[in-house]
């Protein structure tokens, strides 16, 4: 995964939202009908997914390697398109939207937090955090604004204006998600977020995505680690481009 992924540039999105037809629900953040992914030589990477996530809710997408679940991440972060099958985002039917327009869907709805923190090198957690909103049409100053509260949001009020090299794996990965949370997107996808962790710093990671889950965001966790998994209120397994069980809080498996 590349920074570019984190920073395209967004135009506007259609003036009215377009969540209609039968299967629509506003609560409904994340909703995938028999999607398919295939890639040249006739590789199926997901095959006929159904999923749905609505708002609020904290669940893992566990499998092992090669299982499909970062194909099944990039779908849902609108980063590729399917081959076929329906998903749509925050409301938003993706195979109605130009790429400029799901670049703006991307920037304003979606959050993304991943293993090696894609974290610029050079300037503070705050300007780190700041061009995480760069095309969000804010001024500087509120840019600069919305990043210091969200890194107090995550426990970094102090480290602010500390650069990269100047903090521990744990507080990197706090400003990445601080950058992920600022515009207040409808859907956090945190990519193995305590991959390149010691055990301490991971369980706070895990804590503090807990703590904002608990605020209201709607968090979606990718991670090969079966006991984060067992963690979370809800499993959702995936294994050879197939979602295999989805446990629920009630522990019933569909």
């Amino acid at each position: 995964m590349t920074r570019a992924h984190l920073t395209t540039h967004p135009t506007t999105l259609p003036a009215t939202h377009p969540a209609t037809g039968p299967t629509a629900r506003p609560d409904t953040v994340v909703e995938l009908t028999g999607v398919t992914k295939e890639y040249p030589g006739g590789v199926a990477a997901l095959r006929g997914v159904d999923l749905t996530v609505t708002a609020g809710e904290l669940l893992a997408i566990v499998g092992p390697s090669g299982s499909g679940k970062s194909t099944l991440l990039h779908i849902v972060g609108t980063l590729d398109r399917p081959t076929a099958g329906g998903v749509r985002i925050a409301g938003y039917d993706i195979a109605a939207l130009s790429d400029r327009s799901l670049s703006a869907l991307r920037s304003r709805h979606v959050g993304f937090v991943f293993q090696s923190f894609h974290l610029v090198p050079g300037i503070s957690a705050r300007a780190n955090v700041a061009e995480g909103l760069l095309y969000s049409g804010l001024s500087r100053a509120e840019r600069l604004r919305r990043a210091a509260e969200a890194l107090e949001r995550v426990g970094l009020g102090d480290r602010m204006d500390h650069r990269p090299h100047e903090l521990s794996g744990g507080q990197k990965q706090r400003v990445a998600i601080a950058r992920a949370v600022a515009g207040a997107p409808d859907l956090l996808l945190a990519d193995e977020p305590t991959g390149a962790l010691d055990t301490a710093s991971g369980e706070s990671v895990m804590e503090l995505l807990r703590e904002l889950n608990r605020d209201g965001a709607t968090i979606a966790v990718i991670t090969h680690d079966q006991e984060i998994a067992a963690s979370l209120p809800r499993q959702v397994r995936i294994r050879d481009g197939e979602i295999v069980a989805d446990r629920s809080p009630a522990g019933v498996a569909s």
